[in-house]
């Protein structure tokens, strides 16, 4: 009996902080053995309130096996009327000590890293994310084929402001 209330109470203690009170939407792509750079990465976005304000997040999961400190994104955005906002993307992965930034406690580390804040989706429709890698040796013109050591990418949606 005492089992039991020991599991329920962590598990309740778990529940509580784990509440995400701003999140809209959050999914997550597992990249095969390696991220290939003809291969993209898409998000359909849910149907969200055109008066509120969001603040867009990407989310990338790599390991040890990941060889650079940064990564480069291609990002479009297209809207439902047509419109396609494309953007290339920096960001930093690791420290210039060459330690992980994110979080995580074995080799997997999770970055959160900043897409758009304070968007308003003011068209009826359907919105759609595509990532695809854009990382490239220095000196070189050609881009890395095979990008080993991303395991995951998410897209994350979440209020900009509590409605």
């Amino acid at each position: 009996m005492i089992k039991v209330r020991s599991v329920l109470a962590i598990f309740v203690a778990i529940s509580m902080f784990s509440c995400d009170d701003k999140q809209v939407f959050d999914k997550y792509q597992t990249v095969s053995e390696s991220w290939e750079i003809d291969e993209e990465i898409s998000f359909e976005l849910p149907k969200l309130d055109s008066v509120q304000t969001y603040n867009l997040f990407i989310n990338v999961r790599n390991t040890n096996d990941y060889k650079y400190s940064n990564l480069f994104l291609i990002s479009e955005m297209k809207f439902p009327n047509g419109k396609v906002v494309t953007d290339t993307l920096e960001y930093d992965l690791a420290a210039p000590n060459g330690e992980w930034l994110g979080e995580g406690f074995s080799d997997l580390k999770e970055n959160k890293l900043w897409y758009k804040e304070n968007i308003n989706f003011i068209e009826e429709g359907v919105y759609t994310i595509t990532l695809q890698h854009a990382m490239r040796k220095n000196g070189e013109v050609d881009g890395i084929n095979s990008l080993e050591g991303i395991t995951d990418i998410g897209f994350r949606i979440e209020y900009a402001q509590n409605p």
